[in-house]
């Protein structure tokens, strides 16, 4: 990408015949009022020389164009020559602030890996410290990473550079590249040249911000460039500088020494109108793929879990932390079961966790493609009278209908609960019992004595996602057949989830009322199910 094409990419932006949002196109427009200005200068030479780095000296790391030159995207030419471009009268870089907001899949990664190892071997700079910084080890040896493998797959760059496990380093200017994260305890004694910090919408408090910021001020020309896609989280520093980004686009604050641009959505804008897609992800078509955000955009409209991932990872908009899991609609004309569940598989998940609330036992029964369920709720009766009027009357309402047992006193009674296990062993061919220890060490330490098939679930991420994504299916498939409990069907209506950034799911609620056990049981029992445990050869039930 030359130079005069970087610059004609932002007349085209600001010209309507490249397609982008409003941050993109003010950015470009704050690019080509600068040009014009007296109090700085464009250096068409510094700017034309890291342009020629990336083809020259950079490789592509992962998929089909591994070991290939990297050839510059416009959008992603257009920031460089921003940040490498423009000088104060004194010769110095004029941004030392970089806030840069895209969509996943659009290079992210290995553009900022190929700006931290320009800036740590061909930026002149004596002593150059430069940082993959982050939250945690594994998030900041992400850049770190890639930089490394392009090291490997370039002939230039290795006679450049040497590299260990967690250091690259330019001999001749004693410079290095390092990650640098908070959980590591290295953050004190830093003179920082350059700071990568990537996915900064996901950390949780203002640490790396500000000891980068402050471990930048002996250096004359530092650069911190925050790299990110959007997140849930408007309270952290991400949302923070996003903000005042659109402030400084807008004319609002005066930051010279700032360079935003974010790539998203325009607020009318249809999310699921494949021509807007491209104002989020500048490399549609390119590293990231139509046929990927055509069915990434059709589970977000039969998935509500999908939806929110779907506008923050894919269309780089912010939204709120919960998102309603799922369409209750769909849930409702799910059809109750008839079958004879005795001639089932049955796998069972059972949720004790708190002694003077809600208790729930759901088995599930795989049966060719449906999945069938039933479930049975517990309380001790005196606590009707410690909730909420509302959430009492419900259940007064649900005990005199038959869907919730009380037991006697303030606690649960887990001798009820016993029973109706020991009676289901001996109805079912059950394989498998999922608890969790906490608040059922001790019946499942009876059951397991005399032969049941108890497996311990801990609440994790990594047991909930998986079952969720199955349940969920079933739902959107209408291959989910229910008990008829309104219960239940109150607790599917309760939960939310929040995704991480690999779209794993976990349970969540948003008000401590929102009730949903009996959820949380149907997910044990089901990853139970997709674990295809077998019970023990013989089964020895004694009745209480």
């Amino acid at each position: 990408m030359s130079l005069q094409s970087a610059v004609q990419y932002a007349a085209d932006v600001v010209g309507g015949n490249v397609v982008a949002c409003q941050w993109v196109k003010k950015a470009c427009q704050r690019f080509l009022n600068d040009l014009e200005r007296d109090d700085i200068y464009f250096d068409v030479d510094a700017a034309k020389s890291v342009l020629s780095f990336f083809p020259d000296f950079i490789r592509h790391v992962k998929g089909k164009l591994a070991g290939k030159p990297y050839e510059l995207s416009d959008w992603e030419s257009f920031i460089l020559i921003n940040l490498f471009g423009f000088k104060r009268k004194d010769g110095t870089r004029r941004f030392r602030t970089a806030y840069v907001e895209v969509a996943r899949k659009n290079s992210k990664s290995t553009f900022c890996s190929g700006v931290a190892l320009y800036l740590t071997a061909f930026d002149k700079e004596g002593g150059a410290e430069v940082y993959s910084a982050a939250t945690t080890r594994d998030q900041a040896r992400i850049v770190f990473g890639d930089a490394q493998n392009m090291i490997k797959k370039s002939a230039p760059l290795k006679k450049v550079f040497g590299v260990h496990k967690l250091n690259i380093h330019h001999t001749a200017s004693s410079s290095k590249f390092e990650p640098l994260s908070s959980d590591a305890g290295t953050l004190d004694g830093l003179n920082i040249h350059c700071a990568i910090i990537d996915e900064i919408h996901a950390h949780k408090t203002r640490e790396v911000w500000d000891v980068v910021e402050t471990a930048t001020g002996a250096r004359e020309q530092p650069l911190i460039l925050a790299i990110t896609t959007a997140g849930f989280n408007k309270q952290g520093i991400g949302y923070e500088q996003r903000e005042y980004v659109t402030k400084i686009l807008n004319g609002v604050a005066d930051a010279d020494y700032y360079f935003g641009i974010i790539f998203t959505l325009d607020e009318d804008d249809d999310p699921f109108d494949e021509k807007v897609w491209i104002k989020a992800n500048p490399n549609l078509g390119r590293s990231k793929k139509l046929d990927n955000m055509r069915e990434l955009a059709g589970k977000a409209l039969e998935m509500p879990a999908a939806r929110n991932n779907f506008l923050t990872k894919h269309l780089n908009v912010w939204v709120n932390v919960a998102t309603a899991w799922l369409d209750m609609a769909k849930w409702d004309k799910l059809e109750t079961s008839t079958a004879d569940l005795k001639q089932l598989p049955c796998y069972i998940g059972l949720d004790l966790a708190n002694k003077q609330d809600l208790a729930g036992i759901v088995a599930a029964f795989p049966e060719g493609k449906k999945l069938h369920y039933i479930c049975k709720f517990y309380l001790p009766e005196n606590q009707i009278y410690n909730k909420s009027r509302n959430l009492g009357n419900m259940y007064d309402t649900w005990a005199k209908q038959g869907y919730l047992t009380l037991t006697d006193g303030d606690i649960i009674d887990h001798e009820v609960i016993e029973q109706d296990l020991r009676e289901m062993l001996s109805t079912y061919d059950v394989k498998a019992i999922g608890y969790d220890s906490w608040g059922s060490t001790q019946l499942a330490i009876r059951l397991e004595r005399d032969g049941a098939p108890m497996v311990e679930i801990a609440q994790t991420t990594k047991n909930f996602s998986e079952a969720m994504k199955e349940v969920e299916a079933k739902v959107v498939s209408g291959d989910l057949v229910k008990d008829k409990n309104p219960i239940m069907d109150w607790m599917a209506s309760n939960i939310v989830v929040k995704l991480d950034r690999n779209e794993n799911y976990f349970p969540n609620k948003e008000h401590k009322d929102n009730k949903i056990d009996g959820m949380v049981a149907l997910f044990m029992a089901v990853n139970r199910m997709l674990a295809g445990e077998d019970p023990k050869p013989e089964i020895r039930i004694r009745t209480l």
